[in-house]
């Protein structure tokens, strides 16, 4: 605030504390208010109050402003450091936020300063805009299971994780309620079934069988149809293995996968930029390093350290058969059995044609790796495949679609040009002395066709 009343008759700038102190002065001169009352009012102690009267005697209002005022703070960070890593952020973290840029530049440029201090330079270099958050609608907070391996959620991020350098990805990601640890993650090139069997494996041969699964409602995960009550293949591998299903009504009820994977798409992404990554294999590999990184930074500790993942301590070959497509078909009378187009004859041995099986039915297995396996209760059949290979692609649903589409148009764009009926070339209905030698000799029947015959 401007105020007139130095001992000059000047303009002074005063806050509003200085005049909250000029006027209780004020009242102390003129005996409203006694010393005592004053530094109570003021806040200060009465040796300093008295500071302030004597100031106030000699100097007026202005006796009350700080002699401090637009000179540079003492504890001033010099400009030729902020210059530095100005311009380090500008060349390698220009798109990275306050944090996830002052985290690199401690681990990799020696940056001593604090976050906020980092976010201030780049706010008045333009290099960060302050966004205000919108005001969400509010969901009431569930308190984290006690123990890991309680409750386990799940999900995938269909998302350009590669910024164009490669193919979409989506990853799977599974993540502990009780720690926010994020237990396994793997890319995959859509959204499916055999993504998520893949990952349960892997987890089940990494920590163990957890209690539950948490997921969304999609198709992989449960039927809608109330008319068919069998399982989808996740389902039933989830109850083989004693493993509890249980579907969210909405994304903010498994809301740590959620916000994981909204914290992975924006670090991740420029940590995958950052180490030249430019396709799925390399991206899978450098995730085992950047999960034990992810998970000191954001993951905490349980309230109960007792652990209630139970150990897989069947065989390697069982959890295989669970962790697979199953599929029921029954046996015709020669022992023959058909599959996606394919048929499938059971072979016996010398003396035994096994007529039992006749009829019967069996379990079509097939492997993530490919591999079909013919099941009869636990025991596997001998077959040889009678029809050759058929490559039918599946039904696309919500997850694959813009996979088959996106593979469509690089198969487009690689195939060989054709030119239309319509082209130049085709109409053209001159003599052969417009035709070049190297066109003579990759179209020997061109002079037929343009000669009428004698």
């Amino acid at each position: 605030m401007i105020f007139g009343g130095g001992m000059g008759g000047g303009l002074i700038s005063m806050s509003d504390v200085e005049l909250k102190r000029r006027d209780v002065l004020k009242a102390i001169e003129d005996k409203r208010c006694t010393r005592a009352g004053g530094a109570e009012r003021l806040g200060v102690s009465l040796r300093h109050l008295k500071r302030l009267i004597r100031a106030f005697r000699d100097l007026g209002a202005a006796g009350l402003v700080s002699q401090r005022r637009g000179r540079p703070s003492n504890r001033r960070i010099d400009d030729a450091e902020r210059e530095k890593f100005l311009g380090i952020v500008s060349a390698c973290y220009a798109d990275f936020s306050p944090t996830l840029a002052a985290e690199y530049l401690r681990s990799e440029h020696g940056f001593t300063r604090s976050t906020e201090t980092l976010r201030t330079w780049m706010t008045q270099a333009g290099l960060w805009k302050v966004r205000r958050r919108k005001r969400g609608r509010a969901h009431p907070p569930r308190l984290r299971r006690p123990r890991m391996g309680e409750l386990v959620q799940i999900d995938g991020s269909p998302h350009d994780w590669l910024e164009g350098r490669g193919p979409r990805m989506c990853l799977i990601g599974f993540i502990d309620d009780a720690t926010s640890k994020l237990m396994l993650a793997r890319f995959f090139k859509v959204e499916s079934t055999h993504a998520y069997l893949e990952c349960l494996s892997a987890y089940i041969e990494q920590h163990g069988i957890p209690a539950a699964c948490y997921s969304d409602r999609h198709s992989i995960f449960t039927k809608h149809d109330p008319e068919d009550p069998s399982p989808t293949q996740f389902e039933r591998a989830l109850g083989q293995l004693g493993v509890e299903s249980i579907q969210a009504m909405s994304p903010q009820a498994k809301g740590r996968i959620e916000r994981v994977f909204q914290t992975l798409q924006d670090r991740l992404v420029k940590a995958l930029r950052l180490a030249g990554v430019s396709d799925m294999t390399a991206a899978n590999d450098f995730l085992t390093s950047y999960l034990e990184k992810h998970n000191r930074r954001f993951a905490k500790a349980p309230t109960e350290e007792q652990d209630a993942h139970l150990p897989w301590e069947q065989d390697a070959t069982t959890l295989r058969r669970i962790c697979a497509c199953r599929f029921e078909r029954t046996l015709s009378k020669d022992l023959v059995v058909t599959f996606k187009g394919q048929r499938y004859i059971i072979q016996t041995q010398a003396g035994s044609p096994r007529y039992a099986l006749r009829g019967k039915k069996i379990e079509v297995c097939v492997h993530l790796d490919g591999q079909v396996e013919l099941l009869n209760a636990a025991e596997s059949l001998p077959y040889r495949v009678f029809d050759p290979q058929r490559d039918k692609p599946p039904p696309a649903d919500d997850k694959t679609l813009n996979e088959r589409v996106d593979r469509a148009l690089a198969q487009r764009a690689g195939a060989a040009y054709k030119p239309p009926p319509t082209h130049p070339w085709k109409k053209w209905t001159g003599g052969p002395e417009h035709i070049s030698p190297s066109a003579r000799r990759d179209t020997p029947h061109a002079e037929k066709q343009i000669h009428p015959p004698a």
